[in-house]
């Protein structure tokens, strides 16, 4: 039986993809059997208008990611990495690269997985995966081209309204947020944004921008805890000719990208001190050299940081620079966890399913009583993308026009569903209890132990012992 799961709908991934890429189609193979791998770089590098290169491994495919390839070809079973971990990484990276998974063999639930994550296409690897692979480029490349003119205009349209059109919401917590974008869209100050994995920085750094004076310039996004700690000063302030192997001309950095602009360093509680220092020097001269080099360049960026860290813990940890924090720190922007904002889950719930349908020209769905009630009752660990990649799925497993409870499913274990139908002892539930708020908070022991009014040590003790 041949397996083949199509996500066409996360071709809106591509709305903020770089539009300078589009004069080069780069495919990026992924594959360690080297016949196979070898064959499949031969078939696509038939169209001349098709870049393609040829990794191994994981490892290396990861390692070339600032080439900005416009399709991965995934092969799931790699001989350094798994699977999914490549994969999360190359979305770490810049979520909107289409990744297309190849597996050596049938499995379901690792399709639906990578499915809800955001993979573009998955099938079995089979004498038509050449074909497939083709059809994949060519479906993407068509949508590129029918989005890059309705992209810009839309990019144009954000700037000059409210970030209430940006940002969904309007639970207290949210309003809060939207004034404070307001205050900070009207200066110069650099922000720091603060919140869980998943609840949006990345878009209020974006209204930030779009509704500030920088907004004609350009808007520069880097994950600092996806590049390699070796290739981030290159990133940052770009390099020349020869500076180190492998640097076969020069590349602008970010900074230098930002100009004008603003630049936002996401995750950057995961930078370490040595370059933090260099950092430093940087923000506080406001110029930069080449990795290699010996001009100094002149730059004048809006600078916005983001991280799900307890930046202040860090400093008193040492593992970030105290004076980097305040220098940073501007107005700080505390981004509300999804469980504490109310009824935005089925506000945000309806946009994301609405903009799904819409993509993948679905027949208009919406959500049951029951079913709404479900999306209310879980805690999102994962936040707001976790909740759009549950509405998405949805839309994808339902047979009706109405998403109903069954249709709603979840990663992590759901106290409120099914808890007391099956009996346990006392440890047993006690254990799923534990095993909730570790999921619910992000390991986070000592918070565990406070919410449940119980020792650290026991939790450690239960840890160690596998009992959770």
């Amino acid at each position: 039986m041949r397996l083949l799961f199509v996500k066409r709908g996360n071709l809106n991934l591509l709305i903020n993809y770089n539009l300078a890429q589009m004069d080069s189609f780069k495919i990026f193979i992924v594959e360690d059997d080297r016949l196979y791998g070898q064959a499949l770089n031969y078939y696509l590098s038939l169209n001349p208008d098709n870049e393609v290169h040829w990794f191994q491994t994981g490892t290396e495919c990861l390692e070339h990611l600032s080439k900005n390839p416009s399709l991965i070809s995934l092969d799931y079973g790699l001989p350094d990495l798994e699977g999914m971990e490549v994969f999360k990484k190359i979305k770490a990276y810049n979520a909107d690269i289409p990744v297309v998974i190849v597996s050596g063999q049938e499995d379901i639930k690792t399709a639906v997985e990578l499915l809800k994550e955001g993979a573009f296409d998955y099938f079995v690897k089979d004498e038509n995966t050449k074909e497939k692979l083709w059809k994949s480029v060519k479906y993407i490349k068509e949508a590129r081209k029918r989005k890059a003119g309705s992209n810009v205009q839309g990019l144009k349209r954000t700037n000059g309204v409210d970030a209430s059109k940006i940002i969904q919401g309007n639970s207290p917590a949210v309003k809060q947020v939207f004034d404070l974008i307001d205050k900070a869209s009207k200066t110069n100050i650099s922000v720091s944004l603060f919140g869980e994995t998943g609840t949006g920085k990345d878009l209020v750094a974006n209204a930030i921008h779009n509704l500030s004076v920088r907004k004609g310039h350009s808007f520069v996004a880097i994950n600092v805890s996806a590049i390699p700690q070796e290739l981030i000063e290159s990133e940052l302030f770009g390099y020349e000719r020869g500076a180190f192997t492998g640097a076969n001309g020069r590349k602008i950095g970010k900074f230098e990208l930002a100009d004008k602009g603003t630049l936002f360093l996401d995750e950057i509680a995961e930078m370490d001190l040595n370059l933090q220092s260099k950092l430093l020097r940087v923000l506080q001269e406001k110029e930069l050299t080449r990795v290699g080099g010996n001009q100094i360049i002149k730059f004048d960026v809006r600078l916005i940081v983001a991280t799900n860290k307890n930046l202040a813990e860090e400093v008193r940890s040492g593992n970030f620079r105290e004076d980097l924090y305040y220098r940073l720190l501007g107005l700080p922007i505390e981004i509300p966890p999804l469980r504490n904002r109310g009824n935005d889950i089925l506000i945000l719930a309806k946009h994301f399913m609405n903009d799904f349908c819409k993509d993948n020209n679905f027949k208009a769905k919406s959500f049951s009583r029951d079913a709404m009630n479900k999306l209310m009752k879980y805690p999102y660990p994962g936040n707001v993308r976790e909740l759009k990649a549950v509405v998405e799925l949805s839309a994808v497993m339902t047979n009706n026009d109405i998403i109903d409870r069954r249709d709603i499913r979840f990663n992590s274990t759901d106290l409120t569903s099914d808890f007391l139908n099956t009996e346990d002892t006392l440890r047993g539930y006690t254990q799923k209890i534990i095993k909730f708020y570790l999921q619910k908070y992000h390991d986070d022991v000592a918070l565990v132990a406070g919410k449940l009014n119980m020792g650290k040590s026991t939790i450690y003790r239960m840890l160690k012992n596998e009992e959770i």
